[in-house]
């Protein structure tokens, strides 16, 4: 490997690296503002200026390629002297905002100048005056600070795919803009905010709502998709005040999701925070012991075969395994997490994850999306396939129509028959199969849900098992799931089918064979209510809440520990950042009220055994945030049914999916601009 003398320490270095990678290999800190390693080289600011031995003037560490032989300084005087400079200048402009900027305490820029900059300036010229720009409901614009350093044209050009900001003019003059002063229509247009090194971009929902320093930070886990994006919680007292990406390369490496970090203030609205009963068709507050003995006498009566549980989206594994418990227990085996019917086979945990893993869409040379969106099913997936489409070049194909990506796709078809045809080898697309390495299919939720869901999944894996592109080192199969939940579910055995019927519960709930239903954050399940008792146990008084005979009040994701299985396998930890308004409670604390009061014993003696218990029953488990264990049984399952069917995919209403999201008013803004952009006909 090449060598670089870095402050008289020699130091190995990758080919390709530029001398500011090399310094941060020799632990070296290089002052930056334009350079972010996620995005492209600019060389805008200047900050990061070095001394090189026979250089006679001082070079931009960012954008010079490291060589064999070179000899780097970086705490010269000539060195601070250039720096301060350079600071100099771009403080020339910069309004005197600290005490009164969003971004204060977490400013590069006022970092820096605490190591470079003078107490007074030696410009006596008055200031410049940019006017603000507007971006939509998001991010808050203070243009007049801002010092030009593109990061944001950048990642809209470069990793959202939606390239909507750019600049005008030139020199003092240039200003960053969205050109039409439009609302940005990327999913993740926030991004910007934590990019921006100075206050230029901020947040416009959080302005003025808390100092860094005020609020506590607890890092856990998102659970908006099925992706697990690394989050961190930002809470004053019980408030959840703002959601911000924590770096992990393998998964959303330090991007996030709008709906992700933007759908928390809806934690406060809508929410049920005691019990209710109805009464005479109206629901009315009632005390805990009220409601508890109600629906002892409820579950009493009832043969355990005409009760059953069905979980929503954003369930922990600890309160899915401590439901299924609690059903058991009382007799029942009716549950299922389904909030609408497609195919599973849980016979083995390929059928259902994300096995290429999301960090290796990065190596893929070919992509085919069947019957799904990434945009909006997982928007973290969509960048990385970007990421792949921009970096490696990547073809991608899809079946079905998803609408406007963030890269060029080719359609080869929308029905099964286009399916049938790669199969059997009829296919155009089969050329560029056989000259691929490393394939990728991702099939989407709306493909499964077809009459021919079993024949998508089943046909399509024995034909990557025959061509040899289920191996040990590399799994073409994928499932794009779209729920937090789903993954541990099938993990626990939260399902209700048999060998005939993959849909055994829906059927019961279509023919009002459930006298009793237990709904557990459910709300995106369609319910046609007939005689039910329905219990509903939820964190908002969301869709299925109104239909409730009883109401119990939960905690919401942010308010309980909590693991999640994301659609690759990955068992990652949710951490309470908060805690329930009121009288609710955490989820499995209520199964035990109902246990202890139905049979006087307790479910589970404490947290720390749930989760033991839990942990012991999930198939393949290694570690938190870890892989799954390696099962490759490559189990076969013939599909009888075939007819050809049009893969339609469902669309998701993104900015209000979840009853969260539903509640949140920042939500209710990004929803309203995107129906007025679809109206004019300016959505990307």
């Amino acid at each position: 490997m090449p060598k670089i003398t870095i402050n008289g320490k020699e130091i190995e270095f990758e080919k390709g690296m530029t001398v500011l990678q090399a310094c941060e290999l020799a632990d070296v800190e290089i002052p930056r503002f334009c350079y972010h390693e996620k995005l492209s080289i600019a060389g805008n600011c200047r900050m990061c200026l070095v001394e090189m031995e026979k250089s006679p003037k001082p070079i931009a560490s960012c954008a010079m390629p490291a060589a064999e032989g070179m000899n780097i300084k970086t705490n010269t005087e000539f060195v601070k002297k250039a720096r301060k400079g350079v600071m100099e200048f771009l403080l020339a402009n910069h309004p005197l905002d600290c005490p009164v900027c969003d971004q204060g305490g977490e400013c590069d820029l006022q970092d820096q100048s605490l190591f470079y900059g003078f107490d007074r300036s030696r410009f006596s010229e008055g200031k410049r005056a940019v006017k603000d720009k507007y971006m939509g409901p998001l991010i808050k614009t203070q243009m007049t600070r801002c010092i030009h350093c593109t990061r944001c044209v950048r990642f809209a050009e470069e990793i959202a795919g939606v390239p909507e900001i750019g600049a005008i003019g030139r020199g003092e003059n240039m200003q960053i803009t969205t050109y039409l002063e439009q609302a940005m229509t990327s999913e993740l247009s926030a991004n910007v905010i934590d990019l921006c090194p100075v206050g230029a971009l901020t947040s416009k929902p959080y302005a003025f709502e808390a100092r860094p320093w005020e609020l506590k930070k607890t890092e856990s886990i998102d659970v908006m998709d099925a992706v697990g994006s690394n989050i961190r919680v930002d809470t004053y007292g019980w408030e959840v005040k703002r959601i911000l990406p924590r770096l992990n390369n393998e998964i959303n490496e330090e991007w996030i999701s709008d709906k992700s970090r933007y759908a928390c203030d809806g934690l406060l609205k809508q929410r049920i925070d005691k019990p209710y009963i109805k009464k005479e068709g109206k629901l009315v507050k009632a005390e805990w012991d009220e409601a508890l003995d109600l629906i002892a006498e409820k579950i009493k009566s009832i043969s355990p075969d005409k009760i059953a549980g069905h979980i929503g989206d954003m369930v922990s594994l600890e309160t899915i395994f401590s439901f299924k418990s609690f059903l058991e227990k009382i007799g029942s085996k009716n549950y299922e997490f389904r909030e609408k019917k497609f195919y599973i086979n849980p016979n083995e945990k390929m059928n259902y994850l994300f096995n290429s893993t999301i960090n290796r869409i990065e190596e893929s040379d070919l992509i085919l999306l069947i019957g799904c969106n990434p945009r909006h099913e997982a928007t973290i997936i969509n960048a990385r396939i970007r990421k792949s489409f921009v970096k490696n070049k990547t073809s991608i194909y899809s079946i079905g129509n998803p609408g406007e990506l963030t890269y060029d796709y080719f359609n080869i078809g929308n029905d099964i028959n286009s399916i049938k045809d790669i199969i059997e080898g009829k296919s155009k697309f089969n050329e560029k199969l056989k000259n691929s390495k490393k394939p990728i299919f991702i099939i989407g939720e709306s493909a499964l849900e077809l009459k021919n869901g079993q024949f998508v999944l089943e046909e399509l894996k024995k034909y990557l098992i025959k061509n040899n592109f289920i191996t040990e080192n590399w799994n073409a199969l994928n499932l794009l799931i779209q729920n937090a939940a789903t993954v541990g579910a099938i993990d626990l055995g939260f399902y209700n089918l048999n060998e005939n019927n993959n849909y055994v519960f829906f059927d019961k709930l279509e023919k009002g064979e459930y006298k009793v239903l237990y709904l557990v954050g459910s709300d995106n399940l369609h319910i046609k209510k007939n005689d039910e008792f329905i219990i509903y146990q939820g964190s908002h008084g969301d869709k299925n809440a109104e239909i409730a005979d009883i109401i119990l009040p939960g905690a919401a994701y942010t308010e309980q520990d909590g693991l999640f299985t994301n659609l690759e396998g990955r068992v990652q930890e949710c951490r309470k950042a908060s805690y329930p308004p009121n009288e609710a409670m955490e989820d499995w604390k209520i199964f035990d009220l109902i246990y202890k009061n139905l049979k006087n014993s307790n479910l589970f003696n404490n947290f720390i055994s749930l989760r033991e218990t839990t942990i012991k029953n999930i198939p393949n488990f290694s570690n938190l945030d870890q892989l799954p264990n390696k099962e490759l049984k490559k189990i076969e399952k013939a599909s009888e049914y075939f007819a050809n069917e049009k893969i339609e995919i469902k669309p998701i209403d993104y900015y209000f999916s979840n009853s969260i999201a539903r509640s949140s008013k920042t939500m209710s803004d990004c929803r309203n601009v995107f129906l007025e952009n679809k109206k004019n006909g300016t959505t990307n």
